[in-house]
């Protein structure tokens, strides 16, 4: 099982995505996700710099050995790009032991816990009838779990709501990275978005009632007592979940928003290691994790920082818009059926183009979804398909309050 070749795959069928293709001497083929969101470029240096020489005649079937070889043997742990790097080879070879051993991952990782795994999905509006059609359609195509995201009075683009701007023409129920020369630049004012929401909940609440399970994402932009008061405005009107209140990398904040709300809190989606949850979890502080096995160190990493949550009683809820690829969606839903202590799972489903060049074998039935039993992850690779979209550069936008300083985005 020596590994021959390492291939670094940069496609953008509508985004980019980081694949890296593991192959052994015996033809298994193993798939990782490293997409870096506008930062994709970044990843792929460090793949194929740096990470591929190192993998070439290394027993693919020693999954932990090469985590800990990649992780402790470059000194310089962590971070983002690291992170994700170490994911897709992580990822790479827990497909190819699964597929040497004719089972789907989850198998591997202990056996289904579950019939599928509950996905919420992105519903947004400019206004509220705006809102009220797109949790319709969600509801349509089978969701049983809703992010709700909304327009401010008085503000233009606004993260998560869709707009064509945002989608290249196409309607969008999340802020892809876009194709300019320089990032687009947004305004923003956390008071009119805290006078503004409450009410929208109160209005959905009161149109689709009492059992629907919402969930809505702060996207950083308060302070520690704006999400206090967000939080405890917001407990009538039962949230599964409060996302990314603040600032991920102040721990201590969350002591502050949960000694004042009884609102469930997730966050994590910016995190890159068990270590960024050790004063969150160890505290009791948050409710759900909600990092991507791409941007974490992969299915080896993943797995013990969620077994590390359910010793302290909190639930997975991992990161799963569309630039996850679909071949780090697969190696995600493993884990939701694998481990006890799952929550919810993101899901938005990819493009035409996307599944052009990604082809999956996971299926979304009922509000479910489930990885399929085909052997390995369950995703191919089509190179020609890949090879037809070339990388397109794209930035994240920026965000500004009205008096010109810089916030966060």
């Amino acid at each position: 099982m020596r590994i021959t070749a390492a291939d670094v795959v940069v496609t953008c069928p509508g985004r980019n995505f980081v694949t890296l293709r593991v192959t052994t001497e015996d033809g298994l083929v193993g798939l990782g996700d490293a997409t870096l969101n506008g930062r994709e470029l970044a990843v792929a240096s460090y793949l194929a710099d740096h990470v591929v020489p190192l993998l070439l005649g290394r027993d693919a079937r020693a999954v932990e050995d090469t985590w800990q070889y990649l992780y402790r043997g470059a000194y310089w742990r962590r971070g983002p790009v690291t992170m994700a790097a170490i994911a897709a080879v992580d990822t790479a070879l827990w497909d190819i032991k699964a597929k040497a051993a004719g089972m789907p991952l989850y198998e591997l990782l202990g056996g289904a816990c579950r019939v599928g795994a509950l996905a919420y999905g992105h519903a947004s509006g400019r206004d509220l009838p705006e809102l009220f059609d797109s949790i319709r359609l969600h509801l349509e195509r089978g969701f049983r779990a809703i992010r709700v995201q909304t327009g401010v009075p008085g503000l233009g683009t606004v993260y998560g709501v869709a707009s064509s701007a945002a989608g290249g023409g196409d309607r969008y129920d999340y802020e892809p990275a876009r194709p300019t020369a320089l990032p687009v630049e947004e305004v923003w004012d956390t008071r009119a978005y805290l006078r503004h929401l409450p009410g929208v909940f109160e209005a959905v609440r009161h149109e689709f009632g009492p059992e629907l399970p919402l969930l809505h994402d702060g996207h950083h932009r308060m302070t520690p007592i704006e999400a206090a008061r967000l939080g405890k405005a917001l407990e009538p009107y039962d949230l599964f979940w409060l996302e990314d209140a603040t600032p991920g990398e102040d721990q201590a904040a969350l002591r502050l928003i949960r000694q004042h709300t009884t609102t469930p809190l997730a966050i994590g989606e910016v995190f890159n290691s068990v270590h960024d949850y050790t004063t969150l979890l160890g505290e009791r502080l948050i409710d759900y994790v909600r990092s991507a096995v791409t941007h974490t160190g992969g299915v080896t990493a993943m797995r013990k920082l969620l077994d590390y949550a359910a010793v302290h009683g909190a639930r997975s809820g991992l990161h799963g818009p569309t630039d996850i690829s679909p071949v780090g969606m697969a190696a995600a839903l493993h884990l939701d059926l694998a481990v006890h202590n799952f929550g919810i799972q993101e899901y938005m489903p990819h493009t035409a183009r996307t599944l052009e060049v990604f082809r999956t074998s996971y299926t979304f039935t009922a509000g479910l979804l489930h990885p399929s039993d085909a052997p390995g992850l369950g995703v191919e690779l089509d190179l020609d398909a890949a090879a037809r979209f070339p990388y397109r550069a794209a930035y994240l936008p920026v965000n500004r309050l009205a008096d010109g300083t810089v916030h966060d985005w």
